[in-house]
């Protein structure tokens, strides 16, 4: 269970959540939703990268969501490196309305993959169902490649909430388990005399709720 955690008690974990996908599909919007419980209809295209933050209490325990935004378009792609690094989640927007923003998600999946901790907390997210009548992407083919390549999914509206807050939280809460089980593991190794990882170091594995593909070799990869 998660909630809004208070400002002034102390933070147990800090996990860097970055939002990507073409502009225009509203990751500003959701990420403004979620942070703010606020949506604008006037909202201009997002230059260059900004984060925002969230404290929640999850497990009794208080986690800051820091959510990086940055904006979609090919002359803002020199800030991905610093983008992505320290990342342990990710939220891959479309909008379902526009049939090649959900084509490019593959090329986005492949940059994230390439910068990103391998074992990241994916989730695919489907934005604008408010526009169902407008549909171009169907919930299907979107669900079909989350399974393919390990994926969350679900779809949002950022103007009705819908959504929005249940996409963060499973990302957080997937990050959390996976967090806490890798420090139940090294412990018991350190009480069986093996070393554990070193303080401060979140070693990331795959959860229950997600089988990541082995990462393809990549020629040429700038």
């Amino acid at each position: 269970m998660a909630g809004y955690g208070d400002a002034s008690q102390k933070v147990d974990y800090v996990f860097k959540v970055v939002l990507i996908g073409d502009s225009a599909v509203g990751k500003s919007q959701i990420l403004a939703r979620f942070a703010r419980d606020e949506f604008c209809l006037d909202s201009k295209a997002t230059i260059g990268v900004e984060f925002q933050t969230r404290t929640l209490v999850i497990q009794h325990k208080s986690v800051k969501a820091q959510i990086w935004d940055t904006a979609g378009q090919e002359r803002y792609r020199a800030v991905t490196s610093a983008y992505y690094r320290g990342a342990v989640g990710a939220l891959l927007v479309y909008d379902i309305t526009k049939r090649q923003t959900f084509e490019h998600i593959p090329r986005w999946l492949e940059e994230l993959r390439g910068h990103a901790d391998k074992n990241i907390v994916i989730m695919l997210v489907g934005n604008k169902t408010d526009l169902e009548d407008q549909r171009a992407v169907a919930t299907e083919d979107a669900k079909e490649f989350a399974e393919k390549e390990g994926l969350f999914f679900l779809e949002t509206s950022a103007l009705d909430a819908t959504n929005v807050e249940t996409a963060f939280i499973t990302v957080l809460t997937e990050i959390f388990n996976i967090i806490n089980k890798k420090t139940l593991v090294a412990g018991e190794d350190q009480s069986n005399g093996n070393s554990a990882p070193s303080a401060g170091k979140n070693i990331l594995v795959p959860g229950p709720g997600q089988v990541i593909p082995e990462k393809k070799r990549m020629c040429c990869s700038s």
